[in-house]
C-alpha cells in the first residue's frame, strides 16, 4: 500500500508538471531534432554505452568489434539506419524477451548481464507512467520525462493542423487509471489549447476497481484545481458502448462533427452501435490504437460514415508514429524519425515458421525515458518512403511504417500482453488447476463482427466442471500478470473473453499451439 501511494502520489506531481511544463513549436522542434539525428545519437552511445561498462551494449559492442571511433565513422560514411542494420548483424541488438528479461542475454557461447533497468536513462526523471497492471504485478520500467511533452506537443500539433481537431468535439473511450493513457491525452488535449468534452469509460466492478476510481478522480481533480478542463469519467454500462454512439449522434443532429480517441476494437463496436440502433454518425474521426487496425475493423467503422486513421505507441517508448489523412488504407503511419530510428530485419517468428518484418527501434532523444539500440517489440511491419503532401511530410516525417501488425504479444482490445506470461497460465496453472496438460489450452485471438474476440479452447479431456469455472479461474491469474489486471477488467466489461470446451487448433505442420496471435488478415502469426 505504501508503495501504491508513492507510485499514484508521483503521477500527480506529473500530471501537474506536464500541465504547467514551458510549451514548443512544432515544426521547430522536428526540423531540429530530424537534421542533428545522427550526431545526437552519437552522443547518447558515447555517454550511455562506451562511457558505461556496465552497460549490457557496451558488451555487444566489443563482440562485434565496434569501438567509438569506428561507430562514427560508419554512420559517417553509411548513414544511421544503414550502421544500425550492419550492427544488428553483427549481434549488436535485443530481442524482446532479452530486454524484458525474459531469456537470458546469450552472444558469442556466454551470457551478457542485462536488466531492463540498465537501459533507464539517468538523467531522465520520469513521472507519469505507461500502461500499467497496477501494484500487484511489476512491469519494464518506463518514464515520462517533462521534457518528453514537448515532443508529444508537436505531434499533437502536428494532427491538430492536419484533421482540423479545433473545430471538432473530441471525445475519449479510455480506461480509468491504472492506465494513464486518458490523463496523457487529455493533458496533450489542453496543452494544444482545446479539452477532452467527453470522457467515456469501463465501470469495473467494487472488487477490482473501486480504489482505481476513486484514484482517477482524485487525479482529476487536482488538474481541476490547477484550471485545466480534464474530463470526469463517464462509466459506460457493462459490454454496451451505445451510449458513446448516442452522444456522437446528437452533436452530429446540432451540426457539430466529433473526433473520438479510443482503440480500434471500441471504434468498432460503437460504430456497430450506431447501424444498429440507426444513428447517424457520419463524419466522425476515429483515431485508434493499442492493436492493429485491420480491413474488416476499418471497413466496419467507414461503412457508419465515419473515418479511422491509426497511431502507433509503444509504452517503453512512446508515440512512434501517426497517420495522416491521406492513410486510408491499411495500418499505415508516418514514422517519428526525428525521435526514432528504425529499420527491420527478416526472422521467424516464434514457433509458427513465419517470416517477418520484425521491427527494431533506436531512440534518439536526449531526454527519453531510455536508451534502445536496435530493441525489438514483437511488432513487424514495412518500412518505405511515404509519398502523400501532408502536414507530416511538410515537417519532414517522411518515412512511413505500414501493415503493422504484432506477432508475439496479445493486443485484443488495445491490452499488450506477454505471449510468455499467458503460455504460463495455459500449460501450468490450468493443467494443474482443472488436469489435463500443456497443449490441452489454447488462447486464440481473432477477429469478430465487432471487436476481437478472445476463445479459449480447452480440451474435453480435462475435468473442468463448467466454463464459469475456468473463465473465473483464467482471469484471476491473469491479474497476476503485467497488465492483467487491466486486460481482466476490460475483456469482463466487453464480454471479449468465452471459454468453448473443444480440441485445440492444430497447424498445418501438425502443431498444437498456447497462442493463435492473429495480425493483419491473412497475416495470421502463432506465437508463444
Amino acid at each position: 500500500m505504501i508503495a501504491e501511494a508513492a507510485y499514484y502520489a508521483n503521477l500527480t506531481f506529473g500530471v501537474c508538471r506536464m500541465l504547467r511544463y514551458p510549451h514548443g513549436g512544432a515544426a521547430d522542434f522536428i526540423r531540429e531534432h530530424l537534421a542533428n539525428r545522427e550526431q545526437r545519437f552519437l552522443d547518447l552511445a558515447a555517454s550511455r554505452v562506451f562511457a558505461e561498462p556496465a552497460n549490457p551494449y557496451r558488451e555487444l559492442f566489443r563482440l562485434a568489434g565496434c569501438e567509438q571511433f569506428d561507430l562514427a565513422e560508419s554512420v559517417k560514411r553509411c548513414g544511421l539506419e544503414a550502421t544500425l542494420s550492419n550492427l544488428a548483424a553483427e549481434g549488436v541488438y535485443l530481442s524482446h524477451d532479452e530486454f524484458k528479461g525474459k531469456t537470458p542475454l546469450m552472444r558469442a557461447g556466454r551470457e551478457i548481464p542485462c536488466r531492463p533497468e540498465a537501459l533507464l536513462n539517468p538523467v531522465t526523471r520520469g513521472y507519469i507512467p505507461g500502461v500499467s497492471g497496477g501494484s500487484r504485478s511489476r512491469g519494464t520500467p518506463n518514464r515520462k520525462s517533462a521534457e518528453m511533452q514537448v515532443c508529444r506537443d508537436a505531434y499533437e500539433q502536428l494532427r491538430n493542423r492536419e484533421f482540423g481537431l479545433h473545430s471538432r468535439v473530441v471525445g475519449l473511450v479510455r480506461p480509468i487509471l491504472p492506465s494513464a493513457s486518458a490523463l496523457r491525452n487529455s493533458i496533450d488535449r489542453v496543452r494544444a489549447g482545446g479539452k477532452i468534452d467527453r470522457w467515456f469509460s469501463t465501470r469495473g466492478g467494487v472488487r477490482d476497481a473501486a480504489h482505481y476510481r476513486v484514484l482517477t478522480h482524485f487525479v482529476v481533480g487536482v488538474g481541476r484545481c490547477l484550471g485545466a478542463p480534464l474530463p470526469w469519467p463517464r462509466y459506460l454500462p457493462p459490454n454496451d458502448v451505445l451510449p458513446v454512439a448516442q452522444w456522437i449522434a446528437a452533436h452530429r443532429r446540432e451540426g457539430r462533427l466529433c473526433a473520438i480517441r479510443s482503440f480500434a476494437s471500441a471504434a468498432v463496436r460503437i460504430a456497430a452501435a450506431a447501424r444498429e440502433a440507426d444513428l447517424d454518425i457520419s463524419g466522425t474521426m476515429f483515431f485508434v490504437g493499442g492493436e492493429a487496425l485491420t480491413p474488416s475493423k476499418r471497413a466496419t467503422i467507414e461503412d457508419a460514415g465515419a473515418e479511422v486513421y491509426p497511431s502507433y505507441v509503444i509504452s517503453e517508448i512512446g508515440v512512434v508514429g501517426g497517420a495522416c489523412r491521406q492513410m486510408k488504407h491499411g495500418n499505415c503511419v508516418h514514422l517519428h524519425r526525428d525521435a526514432l530510428a528504425v529499420i527491420s530485419r527478416q526472422r521467424t517468428a516464434p514457433l509458427s515458421g513465419m517470416p517477418v518484418n520484425s521491427l527494431m527501434f533506436s531512440t534518439l532523444l536526449t531526454f527519453a525515458s531510455s536508451f534502445f539500440i536496435n530493441v525489438e517489440m514483437d511488432d513487424s511491419g514495412v518500412l518505405e518512403p511515404a509519398t502523400c503532401q501532408c502536414e507530416y511530410s511538410a515537417a519532414g516525417l517522411t518515412t512511413q511504417v505500414r501493415d503493422i501488425f504484432s506477432y508475439g504479444k496479445l493486443t485484443g482490445q488495445g491490452i499488450t500482453l506477454l505471449g510468455s506470461d499467458v503460455v504460463s497460465i495455459l500449460e501450468r496453472a490450468l493443467p494443474a488447476r482443472f488436469g489435463g496438460a500443456p497443449g490441452d489450452y489454447q488462447l486464440v485471438e481473432k477477429e469478430g463482427s465487432r471487436q476481437t474476440q478472445l476463445i479459449l479452447r480447452v480440451s474435453p479431456r480435462t475435468r473442468a466442471a463448467s466454463a464459469a469455472d475456468v473463465h473465473e479461474f483464467f482471469l484471476n491469474e491473469l491479474r497476476k500478470c503485467y497488465g492483467g489486471t487491466l486486460a481482466a477488467r476490460l475483456w469482463t466489461h466487453s464480454d471479449g473473453l468465452s471459454v468453448s470446451f473443444e480440441e485445440p487448433c492444430v497447424t498445418a505442420g501438425g502443431k498444437v499451439l498456447p497462442l493463435h496471435v492473429l495480425g493483419l488478415e491473412g497475416h495470421r502469426v502463432h506465437a508463444s
